[in-house]
C-alpha cells in the first residue's frame, strides 16, 4: 500500500525521465555486447587466417545479393598449347568438375580460351574455344600480352549463358566451392601486395590522366582472379588490351612493371571505366607464403615451394624437398609426387595432395 501510494504521487515528468533513462541504458548495454562480440569474432577469424566479411572494401549495402540468390558465373581461363600450360589446365578442370555442383558453388560453365590459333590434343577433354594470338612479334616475348586480346575475341564470338565471368589462370586449383563474390557493377578481385599504383604515379599518369582522379582509384589487382559482370567485361576488355600494348611499347613503363605489366594494364583499364572492385583476401591463397586453407577458395601455385627435411622453408634455394611448377616445363609432373616432410604448412601439403589426386584420376595423364 505504501509503495502504491508513493508511486501514485510521483510526477509524470519523473516517470517519463526514468523510462527514457532505462531504455537508453539498455540500448547502450546491448550495443556494447554486440560490438564486443563482433570484434571478438573478427579477431578469432583473423587469427585462424580467415576473413570476417569483405576484408578490404566493404560491399555497399544496396548491392548485397539475397542469401538464397544464385548468380552463376562462367569460368574462363586463357592458355597456350605448350605442355606446361596443358597439364595445369587439365588439373584445374579436374577440380572445377569436383567442386562445381557442391553446396555454396555458383560455378557455371567452363571455357579454356586457347590463344594458339589452332586446336591441340585436349579440346575434347576440356571445353575449349580457339582464338588467334597477337600478330607475330607484337608481344615482344611477353606471352601474357595475348590474354586481353584472347578475351576480346572470345567475348565477341562466344555465346555465354551466364551473366558473370570468372577470369582464372591455369595454375588455379579450386579448394572450396566458389560462390559469386561480385555484385552488379562491383566485380570481386584478389588484392596483390605487389601491385602498388601509388608507388608508380609518374608512370601511370601516362595512361591514367589527372582528370580521372588520384592514382589510388586504380585497384591493387590483376585481371585474375576476378569475377565480373559479362557486359562490364565487354566494355573493359578492349581498353585493357590497348593499355597493355601501349605500356609494353613504352620503355619506361615496361622496365617499371616487368612481368606484372598486364596486371597493371587491367587495373588501369577498369579504373578508366570508373569500375571499383570489391577486394577479397579470401579469394585465393598462395603457398608457401599462406599457411592455412581456412575458408579460401583457390590455391594459386605460382611460387616454388622448397624445404629441407626438417620442414624449414628454403626459398630462393633448391630444397631437399620441392614442388615448383617450373620443374615441369617440358612434361607433366609424374603421378604420386612425394608428400612434404613434417612441419611444412597445410597449404603446401594440400596442394601436393590435390595434384596427386588429379593426376591419379585423369586418363592418359602421361600423354
Amino acid at each position: 500500500m505504501i509503495v502504491r501510494k508513493n508511486m501514485g504521487r510521483a510526477s509524470p515528468l519523473v516517470l517519463v525521465t526514468l523510462v527514457l533513462g532505462f531504455c537508453f541504458a539498455t540500448y547502450n548495454l546491448v550495443t556494447m555486447i554486440m560490438h564486443n562480440r563482433a570484434i571478438s569474432k573478427w579477431i578469432e577469424d583473423d587469427a585462424n587466417g580467415g576473413i570476417f566479411f569483405d576484408p578490404v572494401i566493404k560491399m555497399p549495402e544496396n548491392v548485397r545479393k539475397p542469401k538464397n540468390a544464385r548468380l552463376p558465373f562462367h569460368v574462363a581461363v586463357t592458355a597456350t598449347d605448350a605442355t606446361y600450360s596443358q597439364w595445369q589446365c587439365r588439373i584445374m578442370y579436374y577440380w572445377y568438375k569436383k567442386k562445381k555442383d557442391l553446396p555454396g558453388s555458383d560455378m557455371g560453365g567452363f571455357t579454356r580460351i586457347l590463344h594458339s590459333g589452332s586446336p591441340d590434343n585436349f579440346v575434347d577433354e576440356i571445353p575449349t574455344i580457339v582464338v588467334d594470338p597477337l600478330p607475330e612479334g607484337l608481344d615482344r616475348g611477353y606471352i601474357v600480352l595475348n590474354r586481353p586480346w584472347a578475351f576480346v575475341q572470345w567475348l565477341g564470338k562466344a555465346t555465354i549463358e551466364e551473366d558473370y565471368i570468372l577470369m582464372a589462370e591455369p595454375d588455379h586449383i579450386f579448394i572450396n566451392p566458389l560462390p559469386n563474390l561480385a555484385s552488379g557493377g562491383f566485380p570481386a578481385a584478389f588484392p596483390f601486395f605487389y601491385i602498388k599504383p601509388a608507388d608508380y604515379e609518374k608512370v601511370l599518369r601516362k595512361f591514367f590522366p589527372e582528370e580521372m582522379g588520384p592514382v589510388t582509384n586504380i585497384d591493387p589487382i590483376g585481371n585474375s582472379p576476378v569475377i565480373i559482370k559479362k557486359d562490364l567485361l565487354k566494355k573493359i576488355a578492349p581498353t585493357w588490351m590497348n593499355v597493355s600494348l601501349k605500356m609494353k611499347d613504352d620503355p619506361e613503363t615496361d622496365e617499371a612493371f616487368g612481368w606484372v605489366l598486364e596486371m597493371y594494364a587491367y587495373a588501369v583499364g577498369s579504373a578508366l571505366h570508373g569500375v571499383q572492385h570489391i577486394l577479397r583476401k579470401d579469394f585465393m591463397l598462395q603457398p608457401p607464403w599462406d599457411f592455412e586453407i581456412g575458408k579460401k577458395f583457390i590455391i594459386h601455385y605460382t611460387y616454388g615451394c622448397d624445404y629441407n627435411m626438417k620442414g624449414e622453408l628454403m626459398y630462393g634455394e633448391i630444397g631437399e624437398w620441392r614442388f615448383d611448377k617450373r620443374s615441369f616445363l617440358r612434361g607433366p609432373p609424374p603421378r604420386n609426387l612425394s608428400l612434404p616432410p613434417p612441419g611444412v604448412p597445410e597449404s603446401v601439403v594440400t596442394l601436393v595432395k590435390m595434384v596427386n589426386e588429379a593426376t591419379a584420376n585423369i586418363p592418359n595423364w602421361e600423354a
